[in-house]
């Protein structure tokens, strides 16, 4: 079942954001771990949250980074500030990215243009959400488990969607944060987000196929429980599987990375009108997807030869 308004998930998880954008509360023993840092436009929607559901948002001890794109670290520098003491976990791979004066800049125009795009243009006023060299913290790697006292964060590499792309996975709860390493649950479909390298975005839904799922937290569109969470992963392989059968077959069409590009945005708004991505970023989503397979057909051109 796919759930998209914010509230408790289950006992000691929390869903907060809005529709398009969702981050997590996970209550510890020791303190509560934000995961995920969503759009910036979701922070007065987060802080009435807090303050409506009774969390004590003092007690937020941790935060974890799924992956550096504008759109999954917005709220970050905004606890940071007002938590200094509040810990904030990523892969060295993001914080490599985040330390760099273009990629920073990038993911300040880039929550600006979504906040547009949803009509959030102001939503946050005077809140302090834009990243600066201040934000910095500890990095996590393959096989880390981060401590909440009674409760377990186990980390995982999950690249494809992006270099820097991690996933969680709570196994008291059975609950699993892949982010958009695990495709993007829009409507009743998943639509596969293999941005950086969709190989290693099918590897990686390979390799998370293995967890026992009862909740499935995505980071846009809400969190997926029961039959349809334990089968998510799978579905979302297939799904991959079928799109890039999809860029394939227009690239050995047309021969053109832009045309096929093209093609693929055009199709998505007609589909998805709604569609919380504006059609520039979409663009240069899908144009790094169509290099990595038109590169692999051509590899494989010329292994045949």
């Amino acid at each position: 079942m796919r759930v998209r308004q914010p509230g408790l998930v289950c006992d000691r998880l929390w869903c907060l954001g809005r529709e398009e954008s969702t981050v997590y509360l996970l209550q510890g023993s020791q303190g509560s771990m934000l995961i995920s840092g969503g759009m910036t436009g979701i922070l007065p929607d987060v802080l009435r949250q807090l303050e409506e559901f009774g969390l004590d948002e003092t007690a937020i001890s941790s935060s974890l980074i799924l992956h550096a794109h504008f759109d999954h670290v917005g709220i970050i520098p905004f606890f940071k500030r007002r938590l200094p003491a509040m810990q904030v976990y990523a892969s060295a791979r993001a914080w490599q990215l985040l330390a760099k004066d273009k990629v920073i800049e990038t993911i300040n125009l880039f929550s600006r243009m979504t906040d547009v795009q949803l009509g959030l243009d102001g939503a946050v006023g005077d809140l302090d959400v834009e990243w600066r060299h201040d934000v910095t913290g500890q990095t996590v790697h393959e096989g880390d488990v981060l401590s909440l006292g009674d409760l377990e964060v186990s980390i995982l590499e999950t690249p494809g969607h992006s270099s820097c792309s991690i996933s969680a996975y709570v196994p008291q709860l059975k609950a699993l944060f892949p982010s958009d390493g695990g495709g993007i649950p829009y409507g009743n479909e998943i639509i596969p987000s293999g941005n950086s390298n969709f190989t290693k975005f099918q590897e990686s839904l390979k390799k998370l196929s293995h967890l026992e799922v009862d909740i499935l937290c995505a980071d846009h569109f809400g969190y997926i429980t029961g039959d349809e969470a334990r089968t998510y992963i799978r579905d979302a392989a297939a799904a991959a599987s079928d799109f890039r059968g999809l860029m394939e077959r227009l690239y050995a069409q047309h021969g053109d990375i832009d045309q096929v590009v093209d093609e693929l945005v055009e199709e998505t708004y007609a589909e998805r009108p709604d569609y919380f991505m504006p059609r520039d970023i979409l663009s240069g989503v899908y144009k790094q997807m169509v290099r990595h397979i038109a590169a692999s057909m051509s590899g494989m051109e010329q292994g045949k030869a």
